[in-house]
């Protein structure tokens, strides 16, 4: 689909664009950004299922212990572009902010202990580890695997997924999206985000200004999604814990289905994702890379992959995982729906 609904983060207007974490709505695309692991497997409501990917948490996590430089560079460049917060409250105004909360949470599922409680521990876990506040979960009835956040000012933020995604995903792979989703909260991309969807649509109904202003901050808007989605990758394999886990996930959303999850292969994947980075490398690729990437709202899912599994052996990743606390009784055992 290449409608843009307000979302967290994505703001998609290429129909070819594959996105997957958003503030509103931004209908992920198959192939994307987003990263699954693992087959496929039913949910069973009476199945006990061991939660928890992870034995550890950060207590002190900050957000720029994992952001990603092209985000912290793209970020100083936006908040520099005179006039961009004021233009913001004229487009991301009370009545725009409420149509978006209505239309997700009327047409969704509210997870909670007691409503899907397999995917509410998932997210509560997620959230611990990253030492953030668990937003609401809802689950929304949709063919088009995608998962996004809203975050509406003096109203507690909430991430949806659809129910194809839950379908296509492992639980250590939904974890991992759900950890993306927060981690999106975690560096308050949130308000970003939905303003850079509602401004970059409704700029062009501006009279005189539209197009002008559109034209100007679309592709930096566009360059700072794009960033913003390699930190929230980061994010996801913090919890996940597990490079393989998130690769996975951008798999699947790139060219997975339910019938072949137990197929797919990881590693045949990234070397894909190396013979991508060899074929644009000369003066001709390079040209076509810019040009295919530049009106994308998220990174390429072999450029993911391979940002992510460059990541995962770096230094600072390491540092980061010794800092992190142990947590006792990690693995919980619950009678809820599993896969």
């Amino acid at each position: 689909m290449a409608s843009v609904s307000l979302s967290s983060l994505c703001l998609t207007q290429n129909p070819n664009s594959i996105s997957f974490s958003s503030i509103a709505s931004d209908h992920l695309r198959f192939g994307s950004p987003t990263v699954e692991f693992g087959s496929v497997k039913k949910y069973r409501r009476d199945r006990a299922v061991v939660c928890r990917a992870s034995s550890v948490v950060f207590r002190n996590l900050d957000a720029d212990d994992f952001r990603h430089p092209l985000d912290k560079q793209n970020t100083l460049i936006l908040r520099a572009i005179p006039g961009l917060n004021e233009l913001g409250k004229i487009l991301l105004g009370s009545v725009a902010e409420q149509v978006m909360l209505l239309e997700n949470i009327g047409t969704s599922l509210l997870v909670s202990k007691d409503q899907l409680s397999g995917l509410h521990q998932l997210m509560v876990e997620a959230a611990e580890i990253l030492n953030i506040d668990a937003p609401d979960l809802y689950v929304r009835q949709s063919p088009v695997p995608n998962a996004y956040t809203l975050a509406i000012s003096g109203k507690k933020p909430f991430v949806v997924v659809h129910t194809s995604l839950v379908e296509l995903l492992t639980r250590e792979e939904l974890q991992a999206v759900l950890a993306h989703e927060l981690g999106h909260l975690k560096c308050d991309h949130g308000v970003w985000l939905t303003f850079a969807n509602i401004l970059t649509l409704g700029a062009y109904t501006i009279p005189g200004l539209g197009g002008m202003i559109a034209q100007s901050l679309e592709e930096q808007l566009f360059r700072w999604l794009r960033a913003a989605e390699l930190t929230c990758d980061r994010a996801a394999l913090l919890v996940a814990q597990d490079p393989k886990v998130v690769i996975s996930v951008l798999m699947k959303l790139t060219g997975g289905c339910p019938s072949l999850a137990d197929q797919l292969n990881v590693d045949a994947f990234l070397e894909q994702a190396r013979s991508y980075d060899k074929a644009s490398s000369s003066p001709v690729g390079w040209y076509i890379r810019n040009a295919q990437t530049r009106q994308l709202s998220h990174p390429l899912p072999v450029l993911r992959a391979r940002e992510i599994d460059e990541w995962s052996r770096s230094q600072d990743y390491t540092t980061l995982l010794k800092r992190a606390t142990q947590i006792t009784g990690a693995k919980k055992v619950l009678t809820t729906p599993g896969r």
